[in-house]
């Protein structure tokens, strides 16, 4: 039997080698732009533009590397589209472009010295081995269980720790937050934990609106401490801490709001020009908002000593002595699969009783480095590691496992794939589930059906990798991803959402709402991310696009590795009632073999009779948008017109299956004189007579004009990979166009 002294040290290992691992590689790099050197008083202070949000924390540890130079720096400043840093030392005043590496290896030096307290404490130390070895017996009266949350309330009462498996859709928010409420009404202490600020918000959010119902609500209770992502809590009164300042100090509220509005004015003239004093001027408000924000901290410590149901992050529990300096009588860790093990752990020594909920069919915790520590307590989830799993699968449920098995979520014919291939027909539809879904179901993309494969096969061979990350996209899947979302929209339906395995696919279709759709994305739910960001959340329509295709010549880790059950899982989950699936089932059936979970959910789509192929496009696309447009490749007579209309430059590329026809070249060749013409081909075409050719073979066709409007689709003589009927897409986005450009070009 493992000691917990043993398990703490390991722990504290596999840590300090992710750190290592993360300071010498760094997995997350960002592209920034037009940096510009603000002041060089303490250290050198830069402005980046950035292509989209990073969300890195003010003062996280970054590196910036620009050619050959590389520095350490920290973020001062980190809002919309720009990013500020300090550096130690000086890479001039003005820098083009740089990658920026950000991992947030911090937060695991903190969660060491948590463990080192732990060790120093026998009650924790305690509480760590019944964690890790739930041996004892289960005292809670069994027979006196009414329902799923009475037996968790008896669960969390007699027992020390409590496991509780919550497949999607099955209660797990209804069932904790009742829960959580009961032991308040005691006038028991609760700390709500989870890996991410939206399973805490939704947590803290359902035990809020339960108690308010019961009429047992009192002011400042219950508290939502550390940072809240979206707007759900925006309804409740009091509940957050900046809610609670400003009833208790609104003039602090107010001088805070007023420094940041004027930050944000400050850095729109900062777009447009920069100047000495503009810059001064940043840097002395950067200052102000500082202070003001260290008189708040103070006032939040209160907020969260008096509360008896605190909800926070596992990274602000350990890096908080607010948070771990105190006791609870009971700790509900949420979403437990996606925490490592170490956290968990940590999670327990914090209150006198536990309860440890999530879905180890879901994703699992994300770590970078190899170690066999790491991949040890950091690469699988609590369930695993406690040994829950293995009584599940020899089909038994662990005395101290409860398990939810009745999802009301998902149409039937979603999940009809998860209940059998995902969960072994342990969970089941309950009977409300085929007729409260049907007001999404008949409406169109597709009316009356629910699970869809838009089957991309012999299209052409978009899926690349992205430059800087080398995360696979596929801009002709985005393309039809955003139409589906488009034709879904103008059909009534506002809760959507765009869910795919890579993070460079999700950046692209983040641009087209960003830039084609901002208007409807403000009034309507809306979102584009990784199947990462997705869990623990849901729409009634979900568009999964699984991005690989043809050049590519094996799918990707994300799809066949040995996660790719989870991950696909959650993609499907998240479902009310129309599950959109964009694929490529050539590439998926060439590709991947049976046993794999994609190839799975391929064929029994297929075996369901729920494909729809590129010749059926004309019939569920009835709303072309008015920047993207779909139509017969042959109709060649807008591509010209718009080439004839070009005012500054084009580019083409022509693979080396393609060739151009007679008409394309006299419309090439007869461009206006002003208008530069890039080639981007294997073959030299002079006849066109381009000003600049790069020698250089990809693998589909496109024209970009004006890097603004772009082309994609058949549009020359000869592909052999694409098959009838012969579609093109006409594109109208400056800001998918440069970045797209960026893909292919040479960097500036």
């Amino acid at each position: 039997m493992t000691s917990t002294i043993t398990y703490i040290k390991e722990w504290q290992q596999a840590l300090q080698n992710e750190i290592s691992y993360l300071k010498k590689y760094g997995s997350n790099k960002f592209i920034v732009s037009n940096g510009r050197l603000l002041s060089s008083d303490d250290s050198f202070t830069y402005y980046f533009d950035t292509s989209y949000s990073l969300r890195i924390p003010v003062g996280s540890s970054i590196r910036l590397e620009w050619g050959g130079l590389k520095q350490t720096g920290h973020v001062l400043s980190s809002e919309g589209k720009s990013v500020i840093i300090a550096l130690e030392q000086s890479f001039g005043d003005l820098i083009s472009e740089a990658f920026l590496f950000h991992d947030p290896w911090e937060l695991l030096e903190q969660l060491i010295q948590r463990l080192d307290d732990i060790k120093k404490t026998k009650q924790k130390r305690l509480r760590v081995k019944k964690l890790m070895d739930p041996s004892m017996p289960a005292k809670h009266p069994a027979e006196k269980s009414k329902s799923n949350v009475h037996e968790l309330v008896l669960r969390s009462k007699y027992n020390p720790v409590t496991f509780v498996w919550g497949p999607p859709g099955t209660g797990k928010t209804y069932t904790l937050a009742r829960a959580a409420a009961n032991k308040y009404f005691q006038e028991k202490r609760v700390l709500i934990l989870s890996h991410s600020n939206q399973a805490v918000d939704v947590l803290i959010s359902e035990i809020s609106s339960f108690i308010k119902k019961k009429g047992r609500y009192r002011e400042g209770d219950v508290l939502r401490y550390g940072l809240n992502t979206g707007e759900l809590l925006a309804a409740h009164e009091a509940i957050t801490t900046s809610q609670l300042l400003q009833k208790v100090d609104p003039h602090l509220a107010e001088d805070k709001e007023k420094l940041i509005e004027e930050r944000r004015h400050l850095k729109q003239d900062l777009v447009r020009s920069f100047s000495k004093r503009d810059t001064d001027h940043l840097l002395e408000l950067e200052m102000r908002i500082a202070k003001i924000l260290e008189k708040i901290r103070q006032k939040e410590i209160q907020f969260v000593k008096d509360a008896f149901v605190v909800g926070t992050t596992l990274a602000k529990a350990a890096s908080d002595p607010a948070i771990y300096e105190k006791e609870y009588d009971v700790v509900i860790l949420d979403e437990a699969s996606m925490a490592y093990v170490p956290q968990a752990a940590f999670a327990a020594t914090l209150g006198k009783r536990v309860i440890i909920c999530g879905d180890f069919k879901q994703l699992p915790p994300i770590a970078s480095s190899r170690d066999s520590l790491v991949t040890l307590w950091l690469k699988e989830d609590i369930f695993h590691r406690a040994g829950i799993v293995k009584w599940v699968e020899r089909g038994e449920l662990h005395p101290h496992l409860l398990l939810l098995k009745e999802q009301r979520r998902m149409h039937p014919d979603i999940s009809a794939f998860t209940n059998q291939f995902i969960y072994d027909s342990h969970v089941g539809d309950h009977e409300s589930v085929g007729t409260s879904r049907n007001t999404i179901v008949k409406k169109a993309p597709f009316p009356d059906r629910a699970s869809v494969l838009v089957d991309t096969s012999f299209t052409g061979a978009y899926c690349i990798t992205e430059r800087s990350s080398h995360s696979r996209m596929n801009f002709w899947q985005a393309l039809l991803s955003f139409q589906l979302i488009h034709e879904s929209y103008v059909n009534g339906l506002r809760s959507i959402g765009y869910v795919t395995p890579y993070r460079a696919q999700a950046n692209v279709m983040e641009l087209l709402l960003a830039d084609l759709y901002a208007a409807e994305c403000a009034t309507a739910d809306i979102i584009a991310a990784t199947v990462h960001r997705f869990q623990g959340s849901e729409r009634d329509v979900m568009v999964f696009d699984t991005v690989d295709s043809e050049p590519q010549i094996r799918a990707g880790m994300l799809l066949i590795g040995k996660d790719s059950e989870r991950l696909i899982n959650v993609a499907i989950t998240r479902t009310r009632g129309k599950f959109i699936h964009v694929s490529n089932q050539s590439f998926i059936r060439k590709h991947i073999y049976n046993g794999k979970t994609l190839r799975q959910l391929v064929e029994h789509q297929v075996g369901h009779r729920q494909t729809v192929d590129i010749g059926q496009i004309g019939r569920w696309i009835q709303h072309q948008h008015p920047r993207l447009q779909w139509m017969h490749a042959r109709k060649v007579e807008s591509v010209f017109q718009d080439i004839e209309a070009a005012m500054s430059s084009i580019v083409i590329s022509i693979p080396a299956h393609a060739s151009l026809s007679r008409e394309w070249k006299n419309t090439l060749r007869n461009r206006g004189k002003q208008v530069s013409l890039m080639v981007i081909s294997k073959a030299e075409i002079t006849e066109i007579q381009p000003d600049q050719w790069q020698n250089e073979g990809l693998s589909f066709p496109f024209i970009v004009i004006d890097d603004r409007v772009i082309w994609l689709g058949h549009l020359f003589e000869g592909a052999s990979d694409v098959r009838p009927p012969f579609i093109s897409v006409r594109l109208d986005s400056q800001k998918v166009s440069e970045y797209f450009l960026s893909q292919f070009l040479p960097i500036k």
